[in-house]
């Protein structure tokens, strides 16, 4: 099982925590393209029951559109775990996100749970699921990665940077067992959310080196990421010249165009089609 990025955008993925049903009622208006509805770090062990009712009621309510409905659960080896996925696996959401998995043996435990049916995103966050990332990502329910950055640094004992750079093995790992399986992968969290600027910064970042989109922890991150991880329009215009001279020299019995001075091959046409592809599928979220 495979998703695509250019079908449904993930640019924006924003937290919202499972237990506070004005923040799942905002959420229904905010222009993001994913929503992680949160029982696992936003919500308190007394609240962790509560906020599995709170949440059932507002997924049967809907009212989200075309945003992609995400759970992210308590681990199965907590209390609340599978408690969370018995109340919430009829919800309708259109995937499951596991916690700090370490292999492909966590996601196939909350498989055999759930019901092979329902996609199953994992959280990237442990040194052993950096790792582990290839056989993760391959299995057959497997859709999506998380970058979970905070607990990775933890784990790692490494600094925070601007450039990140203590983190980039653990990204590109990431990134490139996603993409050899077909699986979406949204970078972390950026924890300073009223400094725009340095979410841009890390946003342009994150979609230089490959994912699709930014997990968020506020609404007023979502307009940055959404421009970011959005093509441009001056991307999107090459990708039009790129296709249309590339047909035109195929037409005439050639195999490489050359558009602003540079050579044009199939496979920037592939890339090229992806990118108007996504800029399409954003246009119809409206």
């Amino acid at each position: 099982m495979t998703s695509d990025a250019t079908t449904r955008p993930y640019r924006s993925v924003l937290y919202i925590p499972g237990s506070k049903e004005r923040a799942l009622d905002k959420a229904r208006s905010l222009p993001v393209d994913a929503i992680i509805f949160d029982l696992e770090d936003a919500v308190t062990p007394d609240a962790k029951a509560e906020a599995r009712e709170t949440l059932k009621t507002a997924l049967a309510e809907g009212g989200y559109g075309a945003k992609a409905q995400i759970i992210r659960i308590n681990g199965l080896d907590t209390d609340w775990g599978a408690a969370d996925v018995a109340a919430l696996k009829d919800s309708g959401a259109d995937a499951f996100l596991l916690p700090k998995v370490n292999s492909a043996a966590d996601i196939q435990a909350l498989s055999d749970i759930l019901g092979a049916d329902t996609p199953i995103w994992a959280m990237i966050e442990t040194p052993l699921g950096v790792l582990n990332a290839l056989e993760i990502a391959a299995h057959p329910q497997l859709t999506g990665f998380v970058a979970g950055t905070n607990d990775l640094a933890k784990e790692l004992n490494c600094r925070g940077r601007a450039d990140r750079l203590p983190m980039m093995f653990a990204l590109q790992q990431m990134l490139l067992a996603a993409r050899a399986h077909g699986v979406i992968a949204v970078d972390g969290v950026y924890n300073q959310f009223k400094d725009e600027e340095g979410l841009r910064i890390e946003c342009d970042q994150g979609r230089d080196l490959g994912f699709d989109g930014k997990t968020l922890i506020h609404p007023a991150q979502v307009e940055v990421a959404n421009a970011a991880f959005a093509p441009s329009d001056a991307e999107v215009d090459l990708a039009k010249r790129q296709i249309a001279a590339f047909e035109e020299t195929e037409k005439a019995g050639q195999g490489v165009a050359v558009v602003d001075g540079k050579i044009v091959e199939n496979l920037h046409v592939e890339t090229a089609r992806k990118t108007l592809a996504k800029a399409e599928a954003i246009a119809q979220l409206g």
